[in-house]
């Protein structure tokens, strides 16, 4: 039996985040008129160049693949995205690319996969990104690309257009809005409206101390042009102080948001994740290859889990992902320091601590705040939000932390960091 790796997590960088464009592309937010493309190059090439920088006997020529979690893979995030990034980032030909979409799990499946990789031994380095421009791509752009492709042409030759959508597809209920999921799982879960903008708010809160703690360092400027005009982006724009400044003034705010997903629902933009705009980027490496090159990396990955569940109401599935992923790790949930579940809802997000065993106001959940304070770009939070928590475990001097993101469809992913 082949020699398993250690693999560890040398630096990790991201983007500032942008809000959605969907008002138009004039008025939307500080991303959405930039490239998915140049946006993606830009993170990769600052974590070579970061590493590069303290270990200056590092060849980027030993990277051996660009892995990047990418939802959306259609206009400029089609064309295998982060091959194309990867060459745009200046990193040698010789590291391949490839992008993986499993939904909202897609950054940290890049990761695992990557991961896997390193501990058999197939390649000492691999870069591993996420990116999504929301405004110019939302949930299900790519689905509905297919369905208006299949109005157009339901009356062509089949041997003309072959592409057709499965009619059992179609008429089941397999893919029902994540909103509606979230309003199930709190009815079930009888859950307050309190209970969720509690938590939401206690997120924002989270993650304006910390930017103004300067945990945010890792933010890359990004700029870029549009019609002429050159724009820089460095710091976030889904930040609301008030959160932090005025708490019981900001949650009579959360309690005046409307009801988008039932009339008498509970789940409101104040309790759930924010549609934005950002990148993110990880180099990992072979233990050997990080003493090598003389590298104190952030952590190591010891285990990686993905599950399924059920597609409706399909955002529980990250609950077996952990238990696996702990399992794998030969670890329980009181040993680990950070929990980092992803905040697309914060209804599942209380089940899980239910369900996994800790509190659901346990400060070592997302302690830099998560997707409802900062947003949730689909396919580069797994990276965005893995990054934080490497950065922060090595931060406080941890001992292990835990990540657990669900997606559509009803798939759960987890990971699990120990310190080195």
């Amino acid at each position: 039996m082949a020699k398993l790796h250690e693999c560890v997590v040398v630096d990790a960088v991201r983007s500032a985040i942008g809000k959605s464009g969907w008002k138009g592309m004039e008025k939307g937010g500080q991303l959405c008129q930039a490239s998915a493309q140049d946006l993606l190059a830009c993170v990769l090439k600052a974590v070579v160049d970061r590493v590069k920088a303290k270990a200056p006997n590092f060849d980027p020529i030993e990277i051996e693949n660009v892995m990047v979690g990418c939802l959306s893979q259609i206009g400029d995030q089609a064309l295998n995205i982060a091959r194309l990034a990867s060459l745009l980032a200046g990193i040698p030909n010789e590291a391949a690319g490839a992008t993986v979409n499993q939904y909202c799990n897609a950054g940290l499946k890049a990761i695992n996969i990557a991961a896997h990789e390193i501990m058999l031994g197939e390649g000492d380095i691999i870069i591993c990104g996420g990116v999504e421009i929301m405004s110019h791509f939302g949930m299900g752009a790519d689905a509905q690309i297919v369905m208006d492709f299949h109005k157009l042409t339901q009356n062509a030759h089949p041997n003309q257009y072959p592409l057709r959508l499965s009619p059992r597809m179609m008429e089941t209920k397999m893919f029902v809005p994540q909103g509606q999921c979230a309003e199930m799982i709190s009815a079930d879960q009888k859950h307050t409206r309190e209970d969720l903008d509690r938590f939401g708010a206690w997120s924002m809160r989270k993650a304006v101390e910390a930017e103004r703690k300067g945990w945010f360092d890792n933010i890359i400027p990004f700029e870029f042009s549009y019609k002429g005009e050159k724009k820089l982006v460095v710091k976030d724009e889904t930040l609301r102080p008030k959160a932090a400044d005025d708490p019981e003034g900001f949650m009579k705010d959360l309690a005046k948001l409307p009801l988008p997903f039932k009339k008498d629902g509970i789940v409101t933009a104040g309790n759930s994740s924010q549609i934005v705009d950002g990148a993110g980027a990880v180099m990992l490496m072979s233990g050997e290859k990080a003493e090598k090159l003389g590298l104190e990396p952030l952590c190591k990955i010891t285990a990686c889990a993905v599950a399924g569940g059920e597609p409706v109401p399909m955002l529980l599935a990250p609950i077996p992902a952990a238990r696996k992923a702990l399992s794998r790790a030969g670890k329980k949930i009181g040993d680990m320091d950070i929990i980092e579940p992803n905040e697309a809802f914060v209804s599942p997000l209380l089940q899980f601590a239910d369900e996994l065993g800790y509190d659901r106001m346990d400060p070592r959940i997302n302690p830099t705040g998560g997707a409802v304070a900062l947003g949730h770009p689909i396919g580069a939070s797994g990276v965005i939000y893995f990054g934080e928590m490497c950065r922060h475990l090595k931060r406080i001097k941890g001992r292990a932390g835990l990540q657990m993101i669900c997606g559509g469809g009803g798939v759960g992913i987890s990971a699990v960091v120990e310190k080195v």
